[in-house]
């Protein structure tokens, strides 16, 4: 294996068989026998001008099924029937090079079908529990500040997963349907896929979006329609133009296996994202990433202390440690997943997890809850959920002398929810906008004002569209000029801060990829 080539395995026993070479198709497409239950991709040599080796399972049904994308420092991926509920019979592996010197034409393989002496029943043909149930008493229902959901005893999942129509078509906001009957060939689909990929990121839900300056974003992980997770888990945002850039194959080094539920900080002093846990399928993670922005680089950190897998919590940046609230984590089977009411704090100087001394009066256990910094010194948390109780309380944490306490609230406060989208918009106040509440998505959006402890609704049509699990940032953007200004005027570019919100899912089988603006001005204006 001197010279590059991509090889897989099929099934548990199956030995590696080569896919693509150095002189060679660029695409290659393999029906997987009915007994493969397993699939593992693997490159070696060296990779040259190589960009990136793009695969995806078809089942019968002319559905995607995504595994993921080769790079030189990502060379292996691996799929199971059991990560896929709705895997079926007569599936193909397509596999696509991009980057290299290679022929511009396709090949069709057999795939060697391998039976050992002594078979056992595959993962795949086990029974599959499906959503784990939870039991709740009836206290829990009057819960302060909380409200019982209609699905009762669901895990600690967003619903779009086992809610969602059966429509096969993935619709995305902001793009063009499945073309599976569009083109009079596989190579004019592939060019035609490409191409679409420039252009901005899949509709997906469960991502962050991190601002790492004035203007540049990062887009990390997400799912999308049937429960597929992201083919194009990472992207820049340049809010200049508004314009969007693939960048899995721009950092260098170990990236992070593709998740949803993470969290996304941005530390300015040293110019690195921290990306910790998440989920995937039955898997949790527990582990924290670092990308270097200065040189792009993904580093994996052998972190000391304890620290359990968690998803859906929240993580706020303070003087330079990662403060990781709540969140859900795994219970040893029968047991149901649990939420956390614990805050476990990260120190990057020293690789180390520990938990600070607490007074006050913490929240209860919940996750896909928000947490906003304020003023550098207090953190404000609002709702979430414990299944099947969604919150809309509020809490706030001082960081100068670790007390949680209360907040007692005025005015029209959001209806109890979860994983809805938050930002700061000012020294004094903080957006809530959309979410889920345990039955359907919301649009609403509402202004809270810490000097006031009040709420205040807001009325805009830029918001009005319902979503759950997407992100909200603000940025500088170039500001719309006048046409009526002189020349001299418009040589000067004016920059304004703005809110932008970004995918998520309405409950409804759809998951946006759009980008909607709307002025922070205008926002406290309307407030």
């Amino acid at each position: 294996m001197d010279e590059f080539g991509v090889y897989a395995s099929f099934g548990v026993n199956g030995p590696p068989q080569r896919l693509l070479r150095a002189q060679g198709s660029c695409r290659v497409s393999a029906a997987l026998p009915p007994s493969v239950r397993q699939v593992v991709l693997f490159s070696s040599g060296p990779w040259g001008e190589r960009i990136c080796v793009n695969a995806e399972l078809i089942d019968a049904n002319q559905i995607p099924i995504t595994i993921g994308k080769l790079t030189p420092y990502n060379k292996c991926l691996s799929w199971e029937q059991w990560e896929e509920e709705t895997w079926t019979d007569g599936v193909t592996l397509h596999v696509s090079l991009e980057g290299g010197n290679v022929t511009n034409s396709e090949l069709i393989i057999a795939v060697n079908e391998f039976t050992p002496k002594n078979t056992t029943a595959p993962l795949a043909d086990r029974e599959l529990s499906g959503k784990r149930k939870r039991e709740r008493t009836a206290e829990e229902d009057s819960d302060g500040g909380g409200e019982t959901s209609k699905a009762r005893g669901e895990e600690n999942i967003y619903p779009n997963g086992v809610k969602e129509k059966t429509t096969p078509v993935r619709k995305v906001k902001g793009q063009a349907k499945s073309c599976q009957k569009l083109f009079a060939n596989r190579a004019d689909a592939f060019k035609a896929n490409a191409a679409a990929s420039l252009v901005s990121p899949s509709g997906r839900w469960g991502q962050t979006l991190c601002p790492i300056d004035a203007q540049t974003a990062i887009l990390i992980g997400g799912q999308g329609a049937r429960m597929q997770f992201c083919k194009d888990p990472m992207w820049k945002l340049c809010t200049e133009d508004m314009s969007w850039v693939t960048a899995e194959t721009l950092a260098q080094g170990p990236t992070p296996e593709a998740r949803i539920g993470h969290s996304a900080v941005f530390d300015p002093d040293s110019k690195r994202i921290f990306v910790f846990g998440g989920s995937k399928n039955k898997k949790w993670f527990n582990d924290m990433h670092i990308l270097d922005t200065k040189s792009w680089r993904w580093t994996m950190v052998e972190a000391q202390g304890k620290v359990p897998p968690l998803a859906y919590h929240s993580c706020s940046m303070f003087r330079g440690e990662l403060f990781v609230l709540g969140g859900v984590f795994p219970r040893p089977n029968p047991e149901p997943d649990g939420c956390s009411d614990s805050l476990y704090i990260f120190d990057p100087h020293l690789s180390i997890w520990y938990q600070p001394i607490l007074t006050g009066d913490k929240p209860s256990p919940r996750s896909g809850h928000s947490a906003c910094v304020i003023q550098e010194r207090y953190i404000y948390v609002f709702g979430g959920w414990d299944t099947p109780v969604c919150y809309s309380d509020m809490y706030m944490l001082d960081l100068g002398l670790m007390e949680f306490s209360v907040v007692k609230t005025s005015g029209k406060a959001p209806s109890p929810r979860s994983w809805h989208g938050s930002a700061v918009l000012s020294e004094t106040k903080f957006l809530i906008h959309g979410g889920y509440n345990g039955n359907n998505a919301l649009s609403d959006s509402f202004i809270f004002d810490i000097e006031t402890d009040s709420w205040t609704e807001l009325k805009l049509p830029q918001l009005s569209v319902p979503r759950a699990g997407h992100s909200i940032i603000t940025m500088e953007t170039p500001a719309r000029r006048d046409p009526s200004e002189d020349e001299e005027s418009m040589s000067s570019v004016s920059i304004r801060r703005t809110l932008l919100v970004f995918g998520g899912g309405d409950n409804e089988g759809n998951f946006f990829s759009d980008l909607t603006s709307v002025s922070v001005e205008e926002l406290l204006d309307a407030a």
